[in-house]
C-alpha cells in the first residue's frame, strides 16, 4: 500500500501544493490504510483534494458522489489539466459523451467518476457499475444523510445500502456543516469509526461577523451605504426569492454598481455566464438565491452580504464560508428584518403534506398487494406532494420495515436499429447471438423504434432485468442500434403482513411535523443570533460544537450594540378580501380542494396539482397572502 512519502509527492508534482492543508493527510492516511473516514472541513478549505490525490494511488475505481453538476464539472476540467482520468455521468452528457464515457468504464480506464446521488438508485447505472472494483466512494455534502441535517434527501439515505451491495472497499463522508449529532449519523451509516472522523473545526479569524437590525423598507438604501463606505471587492448579496435577485442587481446597477443577478429560474447558459464573470472579476457584485456558490472556488470574495434572514445556522455557515479563502479579512454582514421570517417559515410550512393526501396515498400504495409498482411524479401530481416528499415518505417506510425496495427500471426500454438484424447478430458469438434472439422475440416494432417488453424478456431468457439491459446496451456500444429508455419506476415489496394505512399515515404525519418544527426552529436561532449581545463567532461555532473565547473581531467584539429586530409585519388574512376565492376553488378541486391545498396556494407556493392546470399560477389569487404566516392562512381555510 502506498505510504505517506507518495502521497507529499503526488501533492507536489500533480497538484502543485508544498504542503497538506489541515485534516487532508489525516484524511488520506486513513483511506490509504484501508479504513473508511469523514472529513469535516470548513467550506473552501480543500475537501476534494481527500478523494483526488488517493484516487491516483488506489486501484480500481474511485466513484463520487456529489449533488452538483456545476462542481463536477469544474472538478473535472481541473484534473484532466492534472493529467487525472476523471469523468462525470449525468443528464446533461450528449448520446456520444455518454457511449463514450460508459465505453471507457467498461474498459476499467476511468479512475475518478462523479455521478449524482440519484444514480446509485438508477438500473442502467447500477448494471453498468457493477463488478467494477471500487475502492473508494467519496459522499460530498454527507450531511444530507442526516434527517437531523438541515438538507436532509431520502437518496443519501440509500448510499449506505448501495456501498454495500457494490462492494466498495471504503467511504469517504465530506462535509462542511455537521453538528455533532449529523456526524455521528453519518459515521454510522457508513461504517467509519468515531476515531476516523477528521474535523478541523469551523472557526475563521478572517471572517468579521456583523448584523444589523432593520426594516425592511430601509435595506436598499442601507446596501448601497455599504458597499459605498467600504473598500470595493468581490462581493455577494444573498436574498430569498428569485424576484429579489433581479430586483437588488437593478437597484444597485441604477446606483453605478457592477452587480448582477443569479437564480435558478434563469437560463442556464445564462446563469453560467454570469458566474464566469464573476469569477473572473468582470462583474463584481452578484446578487443571488442561494442556488449560488456551491463549489465556487474563488479565494477573493470580501463580502457576503445577507439581505434576508438565513434560513438556518447550517446555511449561514456555508454561505459566509465562501467569503476570505485568501486568508485575507472579510466582511460578512446580516441584515436582520422580522418579515422575513413569514417568508422562511412559508416555504417550511409548504412542504408538509396535508393529511388527508396522505393516507389516501397509503391506501393506494399498501393495497396493490405484495408487489408495489409506482412512479415518483404521477404520485406526486395526483396527491399533491412535491416528488422529494413522496420520496421521504418511501424512505421512512423502508425504514421501518413497511416495505423493500426492489430497485428502479424503465418501464419503456426500447431501441433503434442501425443495421438489419442479421448484421446485429453477426456482431455476436453464437450463445451471444441466441439470447439476443430471445430478446427480438420479445419485441414489438414500429417504423424507427423496436419496443421490449421486459418482464417478457425476464421470463423468457431466465435472466433478471440488469442482464437484459446490459445486453441491449452492448447493442449502442457497438453502435449498432441506439438505445431509449423512459418510463422512470420503482418497484417494492410489501413486508408487512396487514399494514394500516391510517395508522402509518399518522406516524409519518407526525415525522413529517417533527421535521417541520425543526426547521422552524433553526429560524428562531437565526433570529436569537441576530439579537445576541455576546460575541456572533462563539455563538455559531457553539452550535456545531466547537467553543471559543470571545473571537475579538466580531461586530458585538469590536463594540456594536445589539438592535432589536423590528417585529415581523403583516396584514393579517382577516384584512385581506378572499370574496370570490370560493369559486376558484370550485372550479379545482384536485388543486385547490384540501385547506392546506389553498393555503399554500394563497401563500404562493406551489405545488405538483396546481402546476399541472396550465395557467392557475398565473391567477390573481396566487400568492394573495403571501405576506400573512402560513399557519395563520392554514386555520383561516380549515
Amino acid at each position: 500500500m502506498s505510504d505517506a512519502n507518495d502521497s507529499l509527492s503526488l501533492l507536489r508534482e500533480r497538484f502543485g501544493f508544498e504542503e497538506f492543508r489541515p485534516g487532508q493527510q489525516e484524511v488520506i492516511d486513513r483511506l490509504l490504510a484501508g479504513k473508511g473516514a469523514a472529513a469535516i472541513f470548513p467550506t473552501g478549505s480543500g475537501k476534494s483534494l481527500c478523494y483526488q490525490l488517493p484516487s491516483l494511488l488506489l486501484p480500481g475505481l474511485t466513484l463520487v458522489i456529489s449533488p452538483l453538476l456545476a462542481l463536477m464539472k469544474d472538478q473535472i476540467d481541473s484534473l484532466r489539466a492534472k493529467g487525472v482520468r476523471a469523468e462525470r455521468l449525468d443528464s446533461s452528457l450528449d448520446e456520444e459523451d455518454y457511449r463514450r464515457v460508459t465505453a471507457e468504464i467498461r474498459a476499467g480506464e476511468v479512475g475518478l467518476l462523479f455521478v449524482a446521488p440519484e444514480r446509485l438508485g438508477n438500473e442502467r447505472f447500477l448494471s453498468l457499475i457493477r463488478g467494477q472494483r471500487i475502492s473508494l466512494l467519496a459522499v460530498d455534502e454527507a450531511h444530507c444523510i442526516s434527517a437531523w441535517g438541515h438538507n436532509f434527501r431520502p437518496d443519501y439515505l440509500k448510499l449506505a445500502d448501495a456501498a454495500k451491495s457494490l462492494e466498495v472497499e471504503r467511504v469517504l463522508a465530506l462535509t462542511a456543516t455537521a453538528t455533532p449529532k449529523v456526524s455521528a449519523d453519518m459515521a454510522a451509516a457508513f461504517g467509519i469509526a468515531p476515531e476516523d472522523i477528521i474535523n478541523t473545526g469551523f472557526y475563521r479569524a478572517n471572517l468579521e461577523l456583523r448584523v444589523t437590525a432593520c426594516a425592511d423598507e430601509v435595506r436598499p438604501d442601507l446596501l448601497l451605504q455599504r458597499l459605498r463606505d467600504r473598500p470595493a471587492g468581490a462581493t455577494i448579496v444573498y436574498v430569498s426569492l428569485q424576484r429579489h435577485a433581479e430586483e437588488v442587481a437593478a437597484s444597485l446597477k441604477e446606483a453605478g454598481f457592477n452587480a448582477e443577478p443569479y437564480h435558478a429560474g434563469m437560463a442556464a447558459e445564462k446563469r453560467s455566464s454570469t458566474q464566469e464573470a464573476f469569477m473572473r472579476g468582470d462583474v463584481q457584485i452578484i446578487c443571488a438565491t442561494i442556488a449560488f456558490g456551491m463549489g465556487i472556488d474563488k479565494a477573493d470574495i470580501r463580502y457576503i452580504y445577507h439581505y434576508h434572514l438565513a434560513k438556518g445556522f447550517e446555511s449561514y455557515m456555508q454561505e459566509i464560508g465562501r467569503a476570505g479563502r485568501d486568508g485575507k479579512p472579510s466582511v460578512c454582514e446580516l441584515f436582520a428584518c422580522g418579515d422575513d421570517v413569514t417568508t422562511l417559515e412559508n416555504f417550511v410550512y409548504g412542504d408538509t403534506p396535508d393529511p388527508v393526501n396522505l393516507e389516501n396515498l397509503l391506501g393506494e400504495l399498501l393495497m396493490q398487494g405484495p408487489s408495489i409498482d409506482l412512479a415518483v411524479t404521477d404520485l406526486a401530481r395526483r396527491f399533491d406532494m412535491r416528488p422529494l416528499v413522496i420520496s421521504t415518505l418511501l424512505t421512512r417506510l423502508e425504514l421501518a420495515g413497511v416495505i423493500r425496495s426492489e430497485g428502479h427500471y424503465y418501464g419503456s426500454v426500447r431501441f433503434a436499429p442501425k443495421v438489419d438484424s442479421q448484421a446485429m447478430l453477426g456482431e455476436y458469438s453464437e450463445g451471444q447471438a441466441s439470447f439476443l434472439r430471445k430478446l427480438f422475440a420479445c419485441c414489438a416494432k414500429a417504423k424507427k423504434w423496436v419496443t421490449l417488453d421486459m418482464d417478457r424478456a425476464v421470463e423468457a431468457t431466465g435472466q433478471d432485468r440488469a442482464v437484459v439491459l446490459r445486453a441491449l446496451e452492448s447493442l449502442q456500444t457497438k453502435g449498432l442500434a441506439d438505445l431509449q429508455l423512459a418510463g422512470y419506476r420503482q418497484r417494492f415489496q410489501l413486508l408487512a403482513e396487514e399494514p394500516d394505512p391510517a395508522l402509518l399515515a399518522e406516524e409519518l404525519a407526525a415525522s413529517f411535523e417533527t421535521h417541520e418544527r425543526m426547521e422552524i426552529e433553526r429560524i428562531g436561532l437565526m433570529l436569537e443570533y441576530a439579537e445576541e449581545p455576546g460575541c456572533l463567532t462563539a455563538m455559531l461555532l457553539e452550535y456545531f460544537g466547537e467553543s471559543i473565547a470571545d473571537c475579538g473581531h466580531c461586530g458585538n467584539c469590536l463594540g456594536d450594540t445589539p438592535e432589536p429586530i423590528p417585529p415581523r409585519r403583516s396584514p393579517g388574512i382577516e384584512s385581506l378580501a378572499l370574496d370570490g376565492f370560493e369559486d376558484l376553488v370550485a372550479a379545482h378541486p384536485e388543486a385547490l380542494g384540501r385547506p392546506r391545498q389553498q393555503a399554500r396556494f394563497l401563500c404562493g407556493l406551489s405545488s405538483p396539482a396546481v402546476s399541472a392546470v396550465r395557467g392557475l399560477r398565473g391567477n390573481a389569487w396566487f400568492g394573495k397572502c403571501a405576506e400573512v404566516p402560513f399557519a395563520e392562512v392554514l386555520a383561516a381555510r380549515s
